[in-house]
């Protein structure tokens, strides 16, 4: 489990295709001291928890399935890529942002990118099966990152489009402020929301 605020950024060193092609073995370069970082550990890579196979003095290397790959932007990923990084919390530790579970639900798109006063606004548009999970005021991962829903466009109607902001120090800190329109992104929704989804479909 996660909670969202992202501790480092990596960059993507080598991505090697593995098993006949289909899956993909990454080494990620960390300003963390690795050394304990244990083999078999998760960490949350732009919001997709993933399985450390092996790790150096700056590095940590993952595999990653084909199911994943096909399911999130990771395909996209190359030689320089800027990764937010998280490692899973420990019980005791401070719950900053929310709870984060580390599986993608899908991709969006930034579709829309402005300056709001010292912030960034950023607009992104999300499948339409997951629309319904999105909230004005409510909690959403993008890449990783835990944030706070502004609005919704067309939210009694299922809109597809909803805005973030970001201050200056989560640009800085994350892969969110290098964003261009058209970029995806992934997106884990609210767990709160899809269990009373789930739980609606049976009254």
């Amino acid at each position: 489990m996660f909670t969202g605020i992202i501790t480092a950024i990596g960059i993507v060193r080598e991505v090697t295709p593995v098993g006949a092609g289909q899956d993909m073995r990454l080494v990620i370069g960390t300003p963390w001291d690795t050394s304990s970082v244990d083999i078999g550990a998760s960490i949350a890579c732009s919001g997709c928890c993933l399985t450390v196979i092996d790790r150096g003095a700056d590095w940590f290397a993952v595999q990653v399935s084909a199911e994943s790959i096909a399911k999130t932007a990771i395909g996209s990923w190359k030689t320089g890529s800027r990764i937010n990084l998280e490692r899973a919390m420990k019980l005791g530790d401070e719950l900053g942002g929310h709870i984060v579970s580390g599986h993608v639900d899908g991709t969006g798109v930034l579709v829309g990118r402005s300056g709001e006063n010292a912030s960034v606004r950023l607009v992104f548009q999300t499948p339409s099966d997951l629309a319904k999970f999105i909230a004005p005021k409510g909690s959403v991962a993008i890449n990783g990152v835990s944030l706070t829903v502004n609005e919704v466009e067309g939210a009694e109607t299922g809109g597809t489009h909803f805005g973030v902001n970001i201050i200056p120090h989560t640009a800085e800190h994350t892969n969110l402020g290098g964003l261009a329109v058209g970029d995806a992104v992934h997106l884990e929704i609210d767990m709160l929301a899809r269990y009373v989804a789930r739980l609606s479909e049976f009254k």
